[in-house]
């Protein structure tokens, strides 16, 4: 396989990240992808900065094994805690996810923005960098939304649970004049429908997944990596603990393969 046939690798703590994998997939319909899904380990938002740098450094060399030419780190916590260590040991190139609070920002009208992340994102210093370079005039809502990834991974995204989680999360933010709400996981696009219905119509729900899609393309681009073969590709997805949820994620991708992992 010439490197430009060799596969897009991405990973996250659980399934939250298929919500990326699917907006590169549909960019890039020719790639090869690998996709880890560390469920065993998930959520890495309650885990300690080294604990997060330790997971992903065995995510990464585990996509490195498998051939991957660039390295998506479809987690949040992730991203913003262990992203640069990852780029000054790995000569391969990183694309991170971050919340999207500076797009946000710059469009609100009320100069409230709520996010809903992970307590390992909002506590990270990259997240910190980030917010600190905001307009004093912007005021920041911050919510972790604990239990949610939980809930996710165990395929309960519609259930009573979820509704009052969050409801409990959101509704002080639109106390609060709360225009914008970023999403800061990559598991929370799933709850997309439900978070809309408690906002209404009149609040802008933003994630990182469309924009992150695009990076990868430029980088690639750049790089001259874009995968040119018109053959089938090649999507496998990896996962340490049961196979139900992701299966049901990935219903409508008849291609893909899903493998069980002792990782």
């Amino acid at each position: 396989m010439n490197m430009k046939q060799q596969p897009i690798g991405i990973f996250d703590s659980g399934i939250g990240g298929t919500s990326i994998w699917k907006e590169i997939h549909q960019l890039l319909p020719n790639e090869n992808t690998i996709y880890l899904s560390d469920n065993k380990n998930a959520p890495y938002g309650q885990k300690s900065t080294q604990e997060i740098v330790d997971l992903s450094v065995k995510n990464t060399e585990f996509l490195i094994d498998k051939g991957a030419k660039i390295i998506v780190v479809a987690c949040n916590t992730a991203t913003t805690n262990a992203i640069q260590y990852l780029r000054n040991n790995y000569n391969i190139p990183f694309i991170g996810i971050e919340p999207a609070i500076r797009p946000a920002s710059l469009k609100t009208k009320t100069g409230t923005v709520g996010i809903l992340a992970t307590k390992g994102t909002l506590n990270s210093a990259l997240f910190e960098k980030t917010t600190s370079s905001l307009s004093d005039e912007i005021t920041i809502i911050e919510q972790v939304g604990e239990g949610l990834v939980e809930l996710i991974e165990n395929g309960k995204i519609y259930s009573d649970e979820m509704t009052s989680l969050l409801k409990k999360y959101i509704d002080p933010m639109l106390e609060k004049k709360c225009d914008y709400i970023v999403l800061g996981c990559t598991h929370y696009p799933y709850l997309l429908p439900q978070i809309q219905e408690i906002t209404g119509p009149d609040v802008q729900i933003i994630d990182s997944g469309e924009a992150v899609a695009k990076q990868v393309k430029n980088i690639l681009s750049q790089q001259n990596l874009i995968n040119e073969s018109t053959a089938a590709p090649s999507n496998v997805f990896y996962i340490n603990k049961e196979k139900a949820v992701l299966e049901n994620m990935l219903k409508d991708y008849n291609q893909s393969k899903i493998d069980y992992l002792d990782f």
